[in-house]
């Protein structure tokens, strides 16, 4: 049994009363107790003593899994004429200055407590249950339902508490993400990653005590929501610790999770599963609007606004890409390839080393030979572009966004790259790099130690025969490389460049 802490319930009242609209908690002195309301809503059913009973055990079941000392058992309520008339959860009551909320908007230091979370969750998620019941749901076609449900739910609201326009890009980018990863989802089904998790971690219901953090209130009314990808159930609490100002502690807790969970999952996955959860709250905030008036019904608005901001911003920064950087010989395409993978984290696919791999050939070994012979034939270069595209095409399918770095002068080439794009649901984005001849040619000159073994003449033979390439965006690489670089980074993010729902300020939390 876990210690407690040492801390008191201490800066409340001895007795206080907190209702929601399903229930109402009693504090008084070191306990807490539950009782569930009498209602009927679409998503539970309290509306006899049975059911309310029911759901008290289950509630204590389920959270005795992360919180046992918390829990302590369920209690009746007894009428005047001395039979049960209904029952409470009974449970200790936490330190209100040790709420995980309460330590973030004090501005605590927090990396050593939100990494023990990231432990503690990582190991609950590796002992929790699994059953194929429990796996469907982590799969493509129940992902795909309920984002299509939650954009339905929230059509109402667009154009008054929500932006339109907004929110059918984010419906867009989200079932584009579903419907091309697939074989990632299978994956993390295949693998165990589907748990009976928690199903609504947030700050307000996790508190930080000296004997290890308390997790409390999981998801209990719908067995099927609780049933999600364990990186999902992290994503629902670094998703509220981005909406409370704290995304660089999100990131941190998100690489913590993914250490001690051993998860290889893509930075697309997490930002999906951030989105998503960011999506169902800006719903409830949208719901709450529609019940309050006057300060509250504004301040759930701005949540909801708030909300759906960061769901764009994790959708956008989540959508799979796949890159062509091209260019003559000599151009800089390799190098610009290089330093645009390795700063966002997509993965580089090189023709030049593709080919000499398919040929047995070490990357570095020359195979220089004249325009269209040799390993630079017609049939080896098409049989190179092939794998290439079809490398680039399983790693697209696992979340992977991808680098192509490649000479690209086909135009029937990058149709079959187009298309490739299309059928993985991915942005395709082409870069053209441009050089003036002298620099090329002084470069190839010059050039040591290089995979390519192109020349000056391979290079103006190419120049002669290549395809106009009006789709591509022009990186000029005759100056520096960061400049070039830099250049290159500018395409990739106007791609994504918002054109609504930047974060509202002044937030009532």
């Amino acid at each position: 049994m876990p210690t407690m802490s040492t801390d008191s319930w201490g800066d409340g009242p001895f007795a206080a009363v907190r209702e929601t609209h399903i229930g109402v908690v009693f504090l008084v002195g070191e306990l807490a107790y539950k009782l569930k309301k009498p209602v009927r809503t679409t998503f539970l059913d309290f509306s006899t003593r049975q059911r309310r009973l029911d759901a008290c055990r289950r509630e204590v079941e389920l959270n005795r899994r992360l919180a046992p000392d918390v829990y302590l058992g369920v209690a009746e309520v007894t009428g005047v004429d001395g039979h049960p008339c209904d029952h409470l959860v009974v449970m200790r009551r936490m330190p209100e200055q040790r709420r995980l909320a309460a330590l973030l908007g004090a501005g605590v230091p927090l990396d050593g407590e939100i990494r023990q979370l990231a432990r503690t969750l990582a190991a609950f998620h590796a002992g929790a249950r699994r059953s194929p019941e429990i796996t469907v749901e982590g799969g493509r076609d129940a992902l795909r339902a309920h984002w299509v449900g939650h954009f339905a739910d929230l059509q109402p609201f667009h154009d008054t508490v929500l932006d339109g326009t907004l929110m059918l890009e984010l419906e867009r980018l989200a079932l584009d993400f579903l419907d091309g990863r697939e074989p990632l989802l299978t994956t993390r089904q295949r693998t165990g990653r589907i748990v009976d998790g928690h199903g609504d971690l947030l700050t307000a219901d996790i508190f930080c005590l000296d004997g290890g953090p308390r997790m409390l209130d999981c998801l209990e009314f719908d067995d099927r929501l609780r049933y999600l990808d364990g990186l999902d159930d992290a994503a629902f609490l670094a998703m509220d610790l981005e909406y409370r100002g704290a995304a660089e502690l999100a990131t941190r807790f998100l690489d913590w999770y993914a250490e001690f969970a051993g998860d290889p999952a893509p930075p697309a996955l997490r930002d999906h599963y951030v989105a998503y959860r960011a999506l169902i709250r800006a719903k409830v905030a949208c719901l709450r609007s529609e019940q309050g008036d006057g300060p509250v019904q504004e301040s759930s608005r701005e949540q909801a606004r708030h909300y759906a901001a960061i769901a764009a911003r994790h959708l956008r920064a989540g959508q799979v890409r796949l890159v062509l950087v091209g260019g003559l010989p000599g151009t800089g395409k390799t190098t610009v390839s290089n330093a645009l993978a390795g700063e966002l984290g997509m993965v580089m696919l090189s023709s030049d080393r593709v080919r000499k791999e398919l040929h047995g050939i070490a990357p570095h070994q020359s195979a220089a030979a004249p325009y269209h012979q040799g390993l630079y034939s017609p049939a080896a270069t098409e049989r190179t572009y092939t794998e290439l595209l079809t490398r680039a095409a399983r790693c697209l399918a696992q979340g992977e966004s991808v680098v192509l770095d490649a000479s690209w002068t086909s135009a029937p080439r990058r149709a079959a790259a187009e298309e490739l794009a299309h059928r993985a649901h991915a942005g395709l984005i082409a870069l053209e790099c441009t050089a003036p001849p002298e620099v090329t040619a002084q470069r190839l000159r010059q050039r040591v130690g290089s995979v390519s073994d192109a020349d000056e003449a391979v290079s103006r033979a190419m120049a002669a025969h290549a395809d106009p390439w009006p789709q591509a965006s022009p990186i000029p690489t005759g100056e520096s490389l960061a400049a070039a670089v830099a250049a290159a980074r500018r395409q990739l993010t106007d791609h994504a460049r918002p054109s609504t729902g930047a974060l509202p300020t002044n937030l009532t939390l």
